[in-house]
């Protein structure tokens, strides 16, 4: 018996500890966004924070990913109605980091998007193990709108959302 009562408060407090640390986490991660360092398909790097002053559209996906590929058209359609603009950047970020391979499938389908692999590790916040995620930035670098999974980016509610960030001061 004092064995079993031994093992539930040893998993009590392992559990406290975790849930601890996990609170620690995400409140630190929301006062600044953190930032991360990318290549593209040409050999040009970039990082998060100097996209600052700008919104940023990111996008994690795979080729061999079903859900990625079905949302890349809309994904598409919704930069190109952005065309021109330059308060606004698209990133697709694969996240197997084979640029020849992802470049060739934008090529093939004939879509705008440019290509991206992380050079540094890609923070939690922005990418955690699930495509596709995506990600949107206000133009202080903040995380104004996150979704796992795939989704229609043609709907009127993105377009708002990068429209009202666009615009503002």
């Amino acid at each position: 018996m004092k064995i079993i009562i031994a093992v539930h408060t040893l998993l009590m407090l392992t559990c406290f500890t975790i849930t601890a640390s996990a609170t620690s986490i995400s409140t630190s991660d929301t006062t600044t966004t953190p930032d991360f360092s990318l290549i593209d398909s040409n050999g040009k790097n970039i990082s998060i924070h100097s996209l600052q002053g700008k919104v940023v559209f990111i996008n994690f996906w795979a080729t061999w990913c079903q859900p990625c590929v079905q949302e890349m058209p809309s994904i598409n359609e919704l930069k190109e109605s952005f065309n021109g603009n330059d308060q606004v950047v698209f990133l697709t970020i694969d996240v197997d980091a084979e640029l020849p391979k992802s470049k060739a499938y934008m090529d093939n389908k004939h879509f705008t998007l440019p290509v991206y692999a992380a050079t540094t590790a890609i923070p939690r916040v922005f990418y955690y193990h699930s495509i596709p995620t995506t990600t949107i930035l206000d133009k202080n670098g903040e995380i104004i709108w996150h979704v796992e999974g795939g989704k229609d980016y043609t709907s009127p509610e993105i377009r708002r959302i990068l429209t009202e960030h666009i615009e503002s001061k």
